[in-house]
């Protein structure tokens, strides 16, 4: 009895996990069968699930009409540089918090907590001013140097990831003569690699997927992201009627990076989720 309970119990479970893994899958495969289809077959009504005729040439002639190339090239060097100055700053702040004692660390450390809280449109005008006067509108200044102050998030999980790596090491390394530069990249950094890959991966989804600030602050268009390139790929084809179809074709190229980036380092990014946060 005991066994055909825990049998019919996995059954259920694994029906109710393809089912919702399948509807998960829905949107995407209608991204990609949107992008292969022509204009008309989009808004056909019953809805056509498979393109009839499969429209290759909507891939090719969005090269040919959108600076596609200059949309990716964009879109790499921001999630380059954020992502580089994201990890970094987030990984030295978490350190002096976890390891370092100095007056009022404790009062910075609830402060970057209530940072957490803090909606970004709060803060949205404010940070337009600023930068407006800085004369920064109109760059990638804007989208880049904030990365290198660090997240509250991103220092929330590694400081409590940092907790988690015994004090011993740090000491021993102390006697031996290691400056705390030393043994912030030569120990702790090592040992908090799935804390890092996490957030790696989730600087880079982030950056990719950007489009608010981008929409914000940069107002030449040869500095468009992907994710702005694909609100505005009405620009380049104005004798096209609706380019939803394209629309979804350069949807398709953008979703393809992070899914590989995700799958090559899907057993690091599980393992850090699980790692992180497990001590106070």
């Amino acid at each position: 009895m005991a066994r055909s309970r825990i049998s019919s119990a996995q059954v259920l479970s694994y029906i109710i996990l393809v089912a919702g893994s399948a509807m998960m899958l829905v949107p995407f495969y209608w991204l990609v069968s949107t992008s292969l289809k022509t204009l008309r077959n989009v808004y056909v009504f019953p809805i056509q699930w498979w393109p009839d005729p499969i429209r290759w040439q909507n891939y090719t002639e969005l090269f040919v009409f959108a600076p596609v190339a200059r949309y990716f090239r964009n879109t790499l060097i921001l999630v380059l540089f954020n992502t580089i100055g994201a990890v970094l700053s987030s990984a030295i702040a978490a350190y002096s918090f976890a390891r370092l004692r100095f007056r009022g660390r404790d009062i910075l450390f609830s402060a970057n907590l209530a940072m957490i809280m803090l909606p970004f449109a709060v803060v949205m005008v404010p940070t337009y001013v600023l930068f407006t006067t800085l004369g920064w509108v109109g760059t990638f200044l804007p989208l880049i140097v904030p990365q290198y102050f660090g997240g509250p998030i991103s220092i929330f999980m590694l400081r409590q990831f940092f907790r988690t790596i015994p004090m011993e090491l740090e000491d021993a390394a102390l006697i031996d003569g290691a400056s705390r530069p030393r043994i912030f990249f030569q120990i702790i950094l090592p040992l908090a690699r799935p804390a890092v890959v996490v957030l790696t991966i989730q600087a880079i989804l982030y950056n990719w997927n950007n489009f608010l600030e981008p929409l914000i602050y940069l107002t030449n268009r040869d500095l468009y992201t992907l994710a702005l390139g694909v609100n505005s790929l009405g620009m380049y084809m104005p004798g096209v009627p609706d380019t939803v179809h394209y629309q979804m074709a350069l949807s398709t190229l953008m979703v393809l990076p992070p899914v590989i980036v995700y799958f090559l380092a899907q057993r690091a990014f599980v393992t850090g989720i699980v790692l992180t946060g497990l001590k106070g």
